[in-house]
């Protein structure tokens, strides 16, 4: 394994974190266990869970994934060997199970003492935002949602206070973003910078192959105010792994079970593109999954690289990516797509 600093902190984490959004849904608490043991054992430190989790999210399950960890913690006392991300959803219709209001100081702290109670731990090393208040161009939606935007008002303040409080609580240690945009980023950043708050060290955001947006504004973002990349949905989903080619719907996979999650990168932009990556690195001797998540590994604006997995097969292959090299060759080839197909997925 690989391993980096959360952003302007002294915690080492793992090039590959753990995403555990299946848990109680697709994996059981018995195969949650399996993967966090296989993932601490090849020296993945670094798990990432929601209050929100499982997904697709809902009354009954609400919360579920996160006990699935607080079990874990208590039956092998690995509490201190791994460094915890969660989040507070946001708000909207998806969320009205959970809670009202979106992201306010006292749902921060609700939404924080009830992951702890789940977790089974005293503390979440890195606490993040789901998405903002107000709407914005992500979860699938390409372009700027101007009429929403233009109803909604950031309380940047008032979360950075409530983190604060939290913080010097103990029961969070590092905050972060999700789901943000350049100006939102910003935003949070010089407000904790004019009022002596708590600064994101990291943001949570979608990044593929075959959906780059995030260079387009955060990657300079994230490199100058260095607000590290936790790269979410790095195989979109399972498309690529190519697995859902040539109209292919391998029986309990997520397009399968949950096609509405996988719409956005099945257009015929992406199958395209796909197709050429495969090709790609079927050439050079590696999985597409393996390419596909190294390309994201080597990025110099990633933090971590968020792999999910269903069955213990693809969590070796997906965390044997970091022992995968992108030669320059593969890399300009991997660019020639890009440039003839640029992010088809939104």
């Amino acid at each position: 394994m690989k391993y980096t600093k959360l952003p302007n902190t002294e915690l080492k984490i793992s090039k590959i974190c753990l995403g555990t959004m299946t848990w109680g849904n697709q994996n059981t608490e018995a195969e949650g266990h399996e993967q966090m043991d296989y993932a601490l054992d090849n020296g993945v430190n670094f798990f990432d869970a929601a209050e929100l989790y499982p997904v697709p999210a809902n009354a009954e399950t609400y919360g579920d994934t996160e006990r699935i960890i607080g079990t874990w913690f208590k039956k092998t006392g690995n509490r201190d060997k791994v460094v915890l991300a969660s989040k507070i959803a946001g708000g909207g219709d998806y969320t009205a199970h959970i809670r009202n209001g979106g992201l306010t100081k006292a749902n921060v702290f609700d939404a924080v003492d009830k992951s702890l109670a789940r977790l089974q731990t005293d503390y979440i090393d890195l606490y993040q935002l789901h998405w903002p208040n107000r709407g914005v161009n992500c979860f699938g939606v390409r372009d700027f949602p101007l009429k929403a935007a233009n109803s909604e008002v950031e309380n940047y303040l008032e979360i950075l206070e409530g983190l604060q409080e939290l913080i010097k609580l103990g029961k969070i240690k590092h905050i972060g973003l999700s789901n943000e945009t350049p100006w939102g980023t910003m935003k949070y950043l010089q407000t904790a910078a004019e009022h002596n708050l708590p600064r994101p060290v990291t943001i949570q955001n979608s990044y593929s192959l075959i959906h780059r947006g995030f260079e387009v504004g955060m990657s300079e973002v994230s490199l100058r105010e260095n607000i590290g990349l936790l790269a979410y949905s790095p195989l979109a989903q399972g498309v690529l792994s190519g697995k859902y080619l040539n109209g292919n719907k391998p029986e309990g996979a997520r397009g399968t079970l949950f096609p509405r999650f996988i719409a956005r990168y099945m257009g015929d932009g992406s199958l395209e593109a796909v197709k050429r990556y495969e090709a790609i690195a079927k050439k050079h001797g590696i999985t597409l999954s393996e390419m596909s998540l190294a390309f994201i590994n080597q990025l110099p604006f990633v933090t971590s690289n968020i792999i999910g997995a269903t069955k213990i097969s693809q969590l070796k292959e997906n965390i044997n990516s970091i022992n995968v090299h992108l030669s320059e060759d593969i890399l300009k080839e991997i660019e020639n797509v890009h440039t003839a197909i640029p992010n088809p997925a939104p």
